[in-house]
């Protein structure tokens, strides 16, 4: 295995260099966020931003998009000392960022979205409406997303993945310099992907500077052409992508090895707890399978195959229309969530910011919203019992905050999806669903959501886990089922899962109808 020592901290950059830090520190109050950073990102490079939730990645980002200034040292554009006093001066002197959450208007418009601040008008300040139509076809077409979304939608009505190429478009209008993406295709389709990346080379290829921050290390190597290491508020190393591997950046990142991520064990019993059988919905059909005590079982497929309808179903959250379900041999019926949750069945559902999370709320609000009723007396809620709830589950969870009465908007990703991990923790359920729970979310963060998996593994919960990442399904399940077109194609014991295994069981209908089409059988593996 190769040792890799990191990087010294780069010489102060040169003049027509991009942008730029030097020396930069950061503190809030007490608390020193960046310690002396010094970091460039050249003219037509692709400069991949990485580290651990808390190394610092989002304080770089503000300094360098004008949302924060720094405490101390100097920002550099083309060489040359800049003073952003808000992100309207950043954004005019051309740099760009694309935030992870993106901000959309709901009632009006994707063109109007895009241009928003800087609408083309007639005479009388009246809205000029053909030449609004005008300018987001053409931009749509020149960045290759005209099938990707309706410029007429409202805000409202657009999907995640739509919201996201609503500030990509907005951010690429006028002449930008220097774009920051931000986890951009944490909710894109493999087709949306494929155009962001394109859209990215030809950025790199017109000589704009380009920051992208993403923990799947799959995109960095497909699209970077250097890696930047932030630990500690510090730069751990700047790497380039074409000689070195993804354990090398693991370790500068975390200090330790790849292999070490997943906490493999054997310690499902022969209990059924979840037995589900036939169940259909409007957005599945004929589901069957069962969970043991201590099991983890992945479901794994591509967008769109019904994984998260089935969760959502089995949490109460849609309707049923025949099957059954059984916890522990007893036969359920939900008529909302609140029936599962009372029988011992827990979600932690995709979207965490938009379907977890009361985000302008405390976290010991966020923690102990399903355990209120053991919490109460006479019908009131006990603070005293509430903040030390919270406080258990923040300290055993390693939750990277203040207190718990800071609001959770203002956490990471990997510290916000702890705190929705510590809700059912503290409900203590007999099955918990895990819809994508390390999305969005860096390497250490993930880490220690793996092994809070195993935790409730041992303490004999029952777990389904929603993953589109394989190596992620491979590295936690004892057992797979693949879905495709609302049903199981097929399951997997750990011993037969490779990827190769479950893309076949993934695409099986689409490789089913290749092989009636071309008289191959070999097309889908011998599935049926």
């Amino acid at each position: 295995m190769t040792t890799l020592s990191a990087k010294p901290s780069p010489p102060p950059p040169a003049a027509n260099a991009g942008i730029a830090v030097e020396n930069v520190v950061k503190r809030f109050g007490a608390v020193q966020a960046l310690g002396g950073v010094t970091l460039d990102f050249p003219p037509g490079q692709v400069t991949a931003l990485m580290g651990e939730n808390g190394a610092g990645k989002s304080t770089l980002l503000k300094i360098l998009t004008g949302d924060h200034p720094p405490t101390e040292g100097r920002v550099l554009l083309n060489g040359r000392p800049v003073v952003f006093g808000s992100p309207q001066d950043a954004r005019k002197a051309g740099v760009r960022i694309i935030p992870q959450e993106p901000e959309i208007i709901p009632h009006v418009s994707v063109a109007e979205n895009v241009y928003a601040g800087a609408l083309p008008r007639k005479t009388g300040r009246r809205l000029d409406r053909a030449e609004l139509n005008r300018r987001i076809a053409e931009d749509l077409h020149r960045l290759g997303f005209e099938r990707a979304i309706k410029p007429d939608l409202l805000g409202s009505q657009l999907t995640a993945a739509q919201r996201q190429l609503v500030e990509i478009l907005r951010a690429l209008t006028g002449e930008a310099k220097v774009i920051a993406f931000d986890e951009p295709t944490s909710s894109l389709s493999e087709y949306e992907v494929e155009a962001l990346f394109a859209l990215i080379d030809r950025l790199r290829a017109q000589g704009l500077a380009v920051i992208y921050v993403s923990h799947r290390m799959k995109e960095i190597f497909q699209l970077a052409d250097r890696v930047a290491i932030l630990r500690d508020g510090m730069v751990a190393g700047v790497l380039d992508t074409a000689g070195i591997n993804e354990g090398e950046v693991v370790r500068l990142m975390v200090g330790r090895d790849l292999s070490s991520l997943f906490v493999r064990q054997d310690v499902a019993t022969d209990e059924v707890v979840l037995d589900v059988e036939n169940l259909t919905t409007d957005d599945v059909r004929d589901v069957s399978f069962q969970i043991r005590a201590g099991e983890v079982v992945a479901l794994a497929g591509l967008i769109g195959a019904g994984r998260s309808e089935l969760a959502r179903a089995l949490a109460g959250d849609l309707p049923i229309r025949s099957g059954h379900i059984r916890l522990q041999g007893r036969p359920l019926r939900f008529r909302s969530p609140k029936d599962a949750i009372k029988a011992g069945i827990g979600l932690a559902p995709e979207e965490r910011k938009a379907q977890a999370l009361f985000l302008h709320r405390s976290i010991r609000d966020n923690t102990a919203l399903v355990s209120l009723e053991r919490l109460r007396r006479f019908r009131f809620v006990r603070r005293r019992s509430e903040r030390a709830l919270a406080r258990e589950y923040v300290d055993r969870l390693r939750v990277r905050t203040p207190s718990v009465e800071h609001e959770i908007r203002k956490l990471s990703g990997g510290n916000q999806q702890k705190v929705v991990l510590a809700r059912w923790l503290a409900r203590k359920p007999k099955v918990l669903i895990l819809d994508e729970p390390t999305r969005g979310i860096d390497i250490g963060a993930k880490t220690e959501i793996y092994q809070i998996i195993a935790d409730l593994a041992r303490d004999g919960v029952a777990l389904l886990v929603i993953s589109s990442e394989l190596p992620e399904v491979l590295g936690l399940a004892d057992r797979i089922a693949v879905m495709q077109n609302g049903r199981i194609t097929g399951e997997l014991s750990r011993a037969e899962a490779t990827e190769e295994a479950i893309l076949n069981l993934a695409m099986a209908d689409d490789l089913a109808i290749v092989s009636a089409t071309t008289g191959n059988d070999s097309a889908t593996g011998g599935l049926r």
